[in-house]
């Protein structure tokens, strides 16, 4: 049994930054301030949790609280939601993305998961939109986390807790912070990049990169060679 572990944005949908500009636009509605960046590498870990708290201490010198992060969770979902009933074509999936999952699910040494630097729900809601399936999958977001390895954990915890057994994972990943999460842990990885600079994850030792999930029996292939990004 293997156990493949999905990122969300880049990897199995896209918005070209359009749901990044929403968080921007959900947080300068909220608190009249402007919002520092949505280029997430800036950050100190890329998780809704954290980056929010990040603009928060930057702008009133407190940590958020429990409750404000709750408001923005359910404004920001709120939004998203709002923008794709307006605007649906603008946002897409990664090419073959829902028929590989479909195909994967019907695989007896397969179990797939969610672990994605967002939070939970505007999560599943994205995935809803372009019709890939979430019922049968091991979901995690950045709710109450402040980095990557800690979702991650938390999916293969949650695995584990169902009495399911696997002798190998996989991370599906587009981005630098995922070769890093996967490197720290040691853990085999996908690259995906839909608009096709695959050398982007190669340059930071990530052997084996996609596009889109097109080729089936390619990725297939992938989830059982794949290796953990090589260097430091």
């Amino acid at each position: 049994m293997t156990l493949v572990i999905f990122d969300v944005d880049a990897t199995l949908v896209y918005s070209d930054k359009l749901d990044s500009k929403a968080f921007a636009q959900t947080y300068q509605a909220i608190y009249q301030q402007p919002f520092l960046s949505i280029d997430w590498k800036t950050y100190p870990h890329v998780t809704d949790d954290t980056i929010f708290n990040t603009v928060i201490q930057q702008h009133f010198k407190r940590e958020a609280t429990l409750a404000e992060i709750t408001f923005f969770k359910t404004k920001f979902t709120n939004t998203i939601l709002q923008n794709r009933e307006r605007q649906p074509f603008n946002y897409k999936i990664v090419p073959s993305a829902k028929e590989m999952i479909t195909s994967l699910m019907e695989q007896e040494n397969i179990v797939l998961g969610v672990a994605t630097g967002g939070w939970k729900a505007p999560a599943i809601l994205k995935l809803k939109h372009v019709e890939i399936p979430t019922e049968d999958l091991f979901i995690s977001g950045a709710d109450g986390k402040i980095t990557r390895v800690q979702i991650i954990e938390e999916v293969i915890n949650t695995v584990q807790k169902a009495g399911i057994s696997y002798k190998r994972i996989v991370y599906v990943g587009d981005a630098i912070w995922d070769v890093k999460t996967t490197r720290q842990m040691q853990i085999p990885l996908i690259g995906i990049r839909y608009k096709g600079d695959v050398e982007v994850l190669q340059n930071e030792g990530v052997q084996h990169v996609l596009t889109d999930y097109q080729n089936l029996d390619l990725f297939r292939e992938m989830i059982e060679v794949a290796v953990p990004p090589s260097g430091t």
